[in-house]
C-alpha cells in the first residue's frame, strides 16, 4: 500500500458491515468489524463455519488490544510483548467483552498483533483491530490470490485490497496464554 488513502474504499465497506478480503502473513483472509452482528453474521454465511469455533483478531499494535489486556495480570503481559508483531496468536481471558460470534463456545479470545504491512494499515486506518480468518469455506484450503477469492466468494466480497502475501509458509501458530501450550503449530 503506498498510502491511507489506498484504504479508503476497504475502511468504507468495513464500516459499512461488509466482509472484505486482504492479505495476511501467508495466506488470503477475511476481515470485517469485530462489533458488527450483522458483518459477523455474513462472514460466517460465506465460509459456513461452524459459529462455537470462534475467529482470530488482529490489530496493528499492542495498544489496540487494551480493552482485553487491562485486566491481564502483569505477568501475563511478557509473552505477547515478546512475541508481538509477529505471526503469534494468543488466547487470552476475553472477560465477556468480545462479540459472541468472535469469542465462539470460548471463554479466551484468540489476538494477534500482525507485521503484514496491508493488515497493520487496515487496522490502523479502522482505528482498531479487525477480525481476520483465512479466506475459505470450511474444511477447503485458503485462498492463495484475489482471482481466487472472486472464485470462491464473488460479490459476497465487499472489497478485494491489493498486495502481496507475506512470507510464512503456514498461518500463525495459536497459544494458550495461561498455560502457554500450543493449540495450532
Amino acid at each position: 500500500m503506498s498510502s491511507a488513502t489506498d484504504l479508503t474504499p476497504a475502511i468504507n465497506a468495513l464500516r459499512g458491515g461488509g466482509v472484505i478480503a486482504c492479505p495476511t502473513e501467508a495466506v488470503w483472509g477475511l476481515s470485517c468489524d469485530p462489533e458488527n452482528d450483522e458483518a459477523l453474521a455474513h462472514l460466517m454465511r460465506m465460509k459456513q463455519r461452524d459459529p462455537a469455533k470462534g475467529v482470530i483478531l488482529v490489530a496493528a499494535s499492542i495498544e489496540q488490544f487494551q480493552p482485553w489486556l487491562s485486566q491481564l495480570p502483569l505477568a501475563m503481559h511478557a509473552p505477547l510483548v515478546a512475541s508481538w508483531p509477529g505471526p503469534n496468536t494468543w488466547l487470552v481471558p476475553d472477560y465477556g467483552r468480545s462479540h459472541g460470534l468472535v469469542r465462539g463456545a470460548h471463554e479466551r479470545v484468540a489476538l494477534r498483533v500482525t507485521d503484514h504491512p496491508v493488515m497493520k494499515a487496515l487496522c490502523e486506518a479502522f482505528g482498531g483491530p479487525l477480525v481476520s480468518t483465512s479466506a475459505n469455506r470450511a474444511g477447503e484450503p485458503p485462498a492463495m490470490s484475489a482471482d481466487e477469492i472472486t472464485a470462491i466468494f464473488g460479490d459476497d466480497v465487499a472489497f478485494v485490497v491489493e498486495g502481496a502475501l507475506g512470507g510464512n509458509a503456514k498461518p500463525s501458530v495459536i497459544r494458550d496464554l495461561a498455560s502457554g501450550s500450543v493449540v495450532r503449530a
